[in-house]
C-alpha cells in the first residue's frame, strides 16, 4: 500500500469537522489538515501559517472557522460562504464558541456579545439585533437563521424570518428558556416549566400547535432535518413537523410508551 503525504499527516487526530465537500482535522499538536474540494474549505494552505494551537473547528456548507488557543479565529474556504472573516477580524477576540448556519457563522465572545459574518440572508448579519445580544449563553442554527438564549432566559433570533430568524410571533412565550433545538428551517425551545415553543417554517416543525397540549414536562428534544421529537418525563414521545422526516410518530406510539 502506498502511503500518501495526506495520510502521513493524519496522525493523532483529535477532532474532524466537515463542510459539504471537504474535511478538516485538528491534530494533537494543534495543527490542521484539510482535504476535499478546495473551493469548499478542502484547501487551508492560504491560512496554514495562522492555524496554530487550534482548539475547535466549525463549518458551514463551504467554509471552516477555527478557534485558536488565544481565542482568535481563522477562517478559510468559499469567501461567499463566510470563508473570509477579515471584515470582522478585529472583533473576533476572546471567542468562546462558534455556531454555523448553511452560509454564515456566529461567534459568542467572553463578554456575552455576538459577532456574525457570512451571507446576510443566512444570518451573517446580526446588526438589526446587535443591541439585544448581550449575556448570550448559547447559539443554535437552522440552515438560514440563528437563535440565542440569553442569561435571563429570553431569546433573540436573526436571519431568514421564514426559517426561524424572526421569533416575534412567539416572543412573549419565550421566557425561562432552558434549551433550543433546530431543524433545517425551525427552532423549538424547552421552557423551565417543561412546555415547548416552536417557530420558523411550519413544514420543518415551526408549528407545534397540533401537539401543544401534549407537550408537558418535556425533558429533551431531538431534531431531524424537518421534524422534532420530544421526550416527556413519563417516557412518552411526541413528534411534529414534516411526516417524511419523522414528524408523525403515531404508527409507533404504543411502542414509544415503553422507552
Amino acid at each position: 500500500m502506498v502511503v500518501t503525504t495526506q495520510q502521513f499527516q493524519l496522525m493523532n487526530v483529535q477532532q474532524i469537522q466537515r463542510t459539504s465537500s471537504a474535511f478538516a482535522a485538528i491534530l494533537a499538536d494543534g495543527f490542521v489538515v484539510a482535504w476535499g474540494h478546495p473551493e469548499y474549505a478542502g484547501d487551508c494552505s492560504a491560512v496554514q501559517g495562522q492555524l496554530r494551537n487550534v482548539e475547535q473547528i466549525q463549518a458551514t456548507a463551504g467554509a471552516s472557522a477555527a478557534i485558536l488557543a488565544d481565542q482568535s479565529v481563522v477562517a478559510w474556504g468559499n469567501p461567499e460562504e463566510c470563508g473570509d472573516c477579515s471584515a470582522v477580524h478585529d472583533q473576533l477576540r476572546n471567542v468562546q464558541h462558534i455556531q454555523a448556519s448553511h452560509q454564515a457563522f456566529a461567534a459568542i465572545l467572553a463578554d456575552g456579545s455576538v459577532v456574525a459574518w457570512g451571507n446576510p440572508e443566512y444570518g451573517g448579519d446580526c446588526s438589526a439585533v446587535q443591541d439585544q445580544l448581550s449575556n448570550v449563553l448559547e447559539i443554535q442554527a437552522t440552515q438560514e437563521a440563528f437563535a440565542t438564549i440569553l442569561a435571563d432566559g429570553s431569546v433573540v433570533a436573526w436571519g431568514n424570518p421564514y426559517n426561524g430568524g424572526d421569533c416575534s410571533a412567539v416572543q412573549n412565550q419565550l421566557s425561562n428558556v432552558l434549551e433550543i433545538q433546530a431543524t433545517q428551517g425551525a427552532f423549538a425551545a424547552i421552557l423551565a416549566d417543561g412546555s415547548v415553543v416552536a417557530w420558523g417554517n411550519p413544514y420543518n416543525g415551526g408549528d407545534c400547535f397540533a401537539v401543544q397540549h401534549q407537550l408537558r414536562n418535556v425533558q429533551q428534544i431531538q431534531a431531524t432535518a424537518g421534524a422534532f421529537a420530544a421526550v416527556l418525563a413519563d417516557g412518552s414521545v411526541f413528534a411534529w413537523g414534516n411526516p417524511q422526516c419523522g414528524g408523525d410518530c403515531s404508527a409507533g406510539q404504543d411502542e414509544l410508551q415503553y422507552l
